[in-house]
């Protein structure tokens, strides 16, 4: 499949999957926003009757993302990174993050290898085992979407490792193997899907 970026086209295509995509969810249904960055795929996710659960630990961004839902009963805002464990770490910077935090803030990180981070240039936030609060989830989960700039590998493999795939209608992810530590990985996961036959990973969503 063809990856759109940059271009014109490129943007309208993403736009009209999206909405296609997200708009697919019905009453009842969970929705989960995994990098909610400043809201923008979480307001696409918003519509009555869907509870929309929004992660983002990057503390600009979440300042953002919690006022602009602030009052919005069925979206619950969650100053936490997503992982495959519990606990607390550092997330990294841009090493551009001071000249502008709020545009900088879509590259925040866990991951200490990743290019172009300030390893000086850090806060410390919680992290939430992703398999763990889904497992809880007593409603439908229609759509899980991820951007976690490197931790997406790990938590994929651990959902598909105990089986929560199957209690998620629509998975789409946008995938890091650019960043050298994760190509490998990346190659692996997707084989393991294409192995087990899995259908509702999207991991050519962006």
């Amino acid at each position: 499949m063809v990856k759109f970026y940059d271009t014109r086209i490129g943007r309208y295509f993403r736009e009209y999957k999206n909405k296609r995509l997200f708009g697919s969810l019905v009453a009842g249904e969970i929705a989960i926003d995994c990098g909610a960055n400043v809201g923008k795929i979480t307001q696409m996710l918003a519509r009555p009757g869907v509870v929309v659960y929004a992660f983002e630990p990057d503390p600009n961004a979440w300042k953002i993302l919690k006022s602009k839902f602030e009052g919005m009963e069925n979206v619950i805002c969650i100053n936490k990174a997503v992982s495959d464990h519990s606990g607390t770490a550092k997330i990294y910077f841009s090493d551009k993050y001071d000249e502008n935090p709020e545009k900088w803030s879509t590259g925040s990180t866990l991951l200490a290898d990743k290019p172009h981070i300030d390893k000086g240039n850090f806060a410390i936030c919680e992290v939430m085992d992703l398999t763990e609060f889904i497992k809880n989830l007593d409603k439908p989960i229609g759509i899980l979407k991820m951007d976690i700039e490197g931790e997406e590998v790990k938590v994929l493999n651990k959902l598909i490792d105990l089986g929560l795939t199957k209690k998620i209608r629509k998975i789409v992810v946008e995938t890091h193997e650019r960043f050298p530590i994760l190509k490998e990985l990346t190659e692996e996961l997707k084989n393991k899907i294409k192995r087990l036959n899995i259908k509702n990973i999207d991991l050519n969503w962006a």
